[in-house]
């Protein structure tokens, strides 16, 4: 982590992004169980909630790249946090006061949503200016690991706070993590200004420049067909745990478990992994253990295919954030990480859907189509590897 020594502005960047996605990690076991057990939400009304989450970045994701041009990125940062603290607030306050309902979590979930998608943006646009462009690998690594680490220690977090505190006080946690990751990046001393041109605002200009470009192109198509897929195998994967293969649920905690510490692993590698085979054939690499996953857990070994779910997003997520961090003009940045985020984002509730419809036929059909829409971005994705 020699990195987060070196430079300051980075690593509070890192940290504040950090303590937030600790917090969040609490809100991801509390908000379904306030939902579910407080407020009594139907599976429909479950399925909704989760969709709204996806809903700013089919929405905005195009106009928040132009829009995110306009402010200095350590503002934005600032303000989404401020803005996630009032929001994930409100809610452990209205349970208090008895006020709570659904109506105001979707209302929640949704502007976190935007405040969210607005953060991304900003932060992936940040990073090379806060970093060397040659140490871009690493400080992408960096952030891709401290985000594994975090997930699993706020999931098991966020369990014990629901035990100790009820589900709707536990997200308490995330609110002022949220304060607190907004004083620390508001000691970022570089503003971090795009200095694009302030014209006509292009909607379409970052995903021009994504299927324009000779590497970005194959990159974006392969990300937004492992999401699409990915998301599909979410929809069904706890259900083919337990309905098809017999697990208990102890047993799919420790299948959950098994992906994140393998993400944790992933991230730890990829600065070595790429350093040997380029960053195409990585990106290629994590794109075919991803694939693969499906298929293997269709064929019936349930924790090994976990690890290859859990290693390969690390080995193409860091990279296909770096080629556009290397690739793209900075004036020209957070419009092409908004479109990035527009489509693999913004087809994921789509992908929930398939997901869910092939399930209704057969779980394990699911599985299998969706690893092969997966294998089909990762075969698009071959050009990059020359």
């Amino acid at each position: 982590m020699t990195l987060l020594v070196q430079h300051k502005d980075f690593r509070r960047l890192c940290v504040g992004n950090s303590v937030s996605m600790l917090g969040s990690s609490v809100t991801t076991v509390a908000l379904p169980l306030v939902a579910v057990v407080s407020l009594h939400a139907t599976a429909f009304e479950m399925g909704l909630l989760g969709a709204v989450a996806f809903l700013p970045h089919l929405v905005l994701g195009l106009p928040a790249g132009v829009w995110a041009d306009r402010l200095p990125y350590r503002r934005i940062l600032v303000l989404a946090d401020l803005g996630q603290l009032l929001l994930i607030g409100s809610v452990p306050v209205a349970a208090v006061l008895g006020v709570l309902t659904l109506t105001q979590l979707y209302f929640v979930v949704t502007l976190a949503g935007v405040c969210s998608l607005f953060d991304a943006i900003a932060a992936q646009s940040f990073t090379p200016m806060l970093v060397p462009r040659d140490q871009l690998l690493p400080a992408n690594s960096a952030l891709m690991l401290t985000s594994s680490t975090v997930n699993v220690a706020g999931s098991a977090l966020g369990s014990a706070l629901v035990v100790l505190l009820a589900a709707p006080l536990a997200m308490a946690v995330d609110a002022a993590s949220f304060l607190a990751a907004a004083l620390c990046k508001a000691r970022i001393a570089v503003p971090g200004t795009a200095n694009s041109v302030r014209g006509k605002a292009d909607l379409f200009g970052g995903l021009r420049i994504a299927f324009t470009h000779p590497v970005l192109r194959p990159v974006t198509i392969a990300a937004t067909l492992g999401a699409l897929g990915g998301q599909m195998q979410n929809a069904v994967l706890v259900l083919y745990l337990v309905h098809v293969l017999g697990f208990s649920p102890w047993l799919v905690g420790i299948a959950v478990t098994i992906a994140a510490a393998a993400g944790i692993l992933g991230a730890l590698i990829t600065p070595t992994v790429t350093r040997r085979l380029g960053p195409g054939r990585t990106f290629v690499l994590g794109m075919l253990l991803s694939s693969a996953a499906g298929l293997l857990l269709a064929a019936g070994p349930a924790l090994l295919s976990q690890v290859l779910r859990g290693a390969g997003p690390a080995l193409y997520g860091v990279n296909q954030q770096t080629f556009r961090q290397t690739l793209v003009a900075p004036e020209q940045l957070s419009r092409v990480n908004a479109g990035w985020r527009f489509l693999v984002y913004g087809t994921q509730p789509l992908g929930a859907l398939l997901g869910g419809a092939l399930g209704t036929v057969d779980l394990r059909l699911a599985l299998i189509v969706s690893a092969c829409l997966m294998l089909a971005g990762t075969a698009l994705a071959l050009p990059v590897t020359r």
